[in-house]
């Protein structure tokens, strides 16, 4: 993500607590901890679409109904949403719903690996490269709801999106591309993150 102005110094500090919070929550969590936790459901899944040929920001012209305008997955992410998904049925991880960005390599990640998606644009980039603080507020204010909303008892909801949304919400910035964070909801606007597990840990 890229932030203008003053907003710079306070968003690294942020980001800083923000790791520290995460390295603590993750603390014992291990991706058996994890697995466990997702099979009992309850939980949100923050998936980062799989990887593409290479990382750019595209959201500025991008036609999200034409592919050829945007970064579309490599073939190294068709085959971490294939294991993703492989992982998913192996562990008995149950879904409620999968949701999407309209971005190519979201809904592709989601439909190689789920065989479901439902596309929503609240999960799509702001139209811009460099974020001003207010925009960052905007993008936070949108998909923090999503993080925070428990969903149907048993079963998980899984989000497949992207990078600078997430880091707005969450303060921490989603790498590599096909990363899974597992999210525990409390709704009202709050939720904890578990931990993640990347595309190849599965």
């Amino acid at each position: 993500m890229r932030i203008n102005g003053c907003f710079c110094l306070i968003f690294f500090l942020a980001c800083l607590i923000s790791l520290s919070l995460q390295n603590n929550t993750f603390a014992g969590a291990t991706k058996n901890d994890l697995i466990s936790k997702l099979q009992e459901g309850g939980l949100i899944v923050y998936i980062r679409h799989a990887s593409t040929e290479k990382d750019y920001a595209d959201q500025v012209t991008a036609d999200v109904n034409n592919g050829s305008t945007q970064r579309v997955l490599s073939e190294k992410g068709w085959h971490e949403s294939v294991h993703i998904g492989h992982a998913f049925n192996f562990y008995k991880i149950p879904i409620e719903k999968v949701i999407t960005s309209e971005y190519f390599r979201a809904w592709q990640t989601a439909w190689l690996a789920f065989n479901q998606y439902l596309k929503d644009p609240n999960l799509n980039f702001l139209p811009f490269e460099d974020y001003t603080d207010s925009q960052v507020q905007k993008m936070k204010e949108t998909i923090t709801p999503y993080l925070s909303r428990i969903p149907e008892m048993g079963k998980n909801t899984v989000i497949v999106a992207h990078d600078d949304p997430f880091e707005a919400a969450t303060g921490i910035y989603p790498e590599p591309m096909g990363i899974s964070y597992i999210i525990q909801p409390r709704g009202g606007n709050r939720f904890e993150i578990l931990g993640a597990i990347k595309a190849n840990e599965w």
